[in-house]
């Protein structure tokens, strides 16, 4: 079955989207100051393939010790 150029954009689009929620998620567990949370949001957004796997690489600020 061969995949037409449509779907294939429909999925890299659904796994981009995962990828960046996936991120937030992970962001979203760290103890970070409001500054921080935006500009390591922003690198979640503008760099849309490879800025999740940074922010989840790097570890960002420390772990949120209520979010277990």
């Amino acid at each position: 079955m061969a995949l037409s150029p449509d779907l294939m954009r429909m999925l890299l689009a659904i796994c981009l989207v995962g990828m960046a929620l996936l991120a937030s998620l992970f962001l979203n567990q760290r103890r970070l100051t409001i500054f921080e949370t935006l500009a390591w949001g922003m690198l979640i957004l503008l760099v849309p393939l490879l800025g999740p796997f940074l922010v989840i690489l790097l570890r960002p600020g420390s772990k949120n010790s209520s979010a277990s």
